[in-house]
């Protein structure tokens, strides 16, 4: 034989060596990804519980833009938002509990299109609804905010 058999064939504890540096390296690779997901959502949760900044004007033609469309697409409501529950102080506790005052528990964007609701909607006949849309592990999870004109 002209190519040693060493050459040929590696040993078995240094293929056993091969897939352990591949799988550390996957499992590097999960990390890293997992990490910069984690920053991402961090940094979306703090700029979404952060007032939007746009005017009143503008919250009610954008209000009034959504609410339109569903009414060309003959529906009698509209889910207009959908947040973490981590904007809420109690993590959505109160809204899935249905609890008087469970309103003052939002923060952020959630919160200002409830006060538009209160200040422009309601007095106009829309019922505004918030509620859990999911509950992983268990807990609440994402809350939908639904804007409603029909019966």
């Amino acid at each position: 034989m002209s190519t040693k058999i060493d050459d040929l064939l590696p040993t078995a504890k240094s293929i056993q060596r091969q897939i352990a540096l591949a799988e550390a390296e996957k499992a590097e690779q999960y990390v890293r990804l997992a990490t910069a997901a984690e920053a991402e959502k961090r940094t979306l949760i703090e700029k979404l519980s952060k007032p939007s900044g746009l005017t009143e004007e503008e919250k009610v033609k954008l209000a009034s833009t959504v609410i339109q469309r569903a009414v060309r697409n003959g529906l009698t409501e509209v889910q207009v938002y959908r947040f973490p529950n981590s904007l809420c102080t109690d993590k959505g506790r109160a809204i899935n509990q249905q609890e008087p005052g469970w309103e003052k528990t939002l923060m952020g964007i959630a919160q200002e299109i409830y006060q538009l609701w209160f200040d422009h909607l309601k007095p106009r006949g829309y019922r505004i609804r918030y509620q859990i849309l999911d509950f992983p592990g268990g807990v609440p999870g994402d809350i939908g905010i639904a804007l409603v004109w029909g019966d």
